[in-house]
């Protein structure tokens, strides 16, 4: 078994084309709602990653970048997606609890 390594995660701030066209829409109720949230499903790639040599005192890192997204259009879309991010979320954090089911791992 391999050991785990404690990577850190980075995001890339690049904006694809794809991405920014789909957050155009909502680009001016963004800036208006200073404390705004909005749900989506998101899509994240891999850009980099960095390995410290071995006399260096820091942790490998992982670069990540948003390369794909849809933002909740309404209320409703925005609730269910709630939904989903709830059940994925017991789902990570259920290990070894009544949540798991039999054979799966959480």
């Amino acid at each position: 078994m391999t050991q785990p390594i404690d990577a850190d995660v980075k995001f890339d701030s690049k904006v694809l084309t794809d991405v920014a066209e789909a957050l155009e829409p909502l680009a001016e109720e963004m800036f208006k709602q200073r404390r705004g949230r909005w749900m989506a499903v998101v899509e994240l790639g891999h850009v980099e990653r960095t390995e410290p040599g071995p006399d260096e005192d820091k942790n490998p890192a992982v670069k990540i970048r948003v390369t794909s997204i849809e933002v909740a259009a309404d209320e409703i879309t925005g609730g269910r997606l709630r939904g989903v991010q709830r059940e994925m979320y017991e789902r990570r954090t259920s290990g070894g609890t009544l949540f798991q089911h039999e054979g799966e791992v959480a």
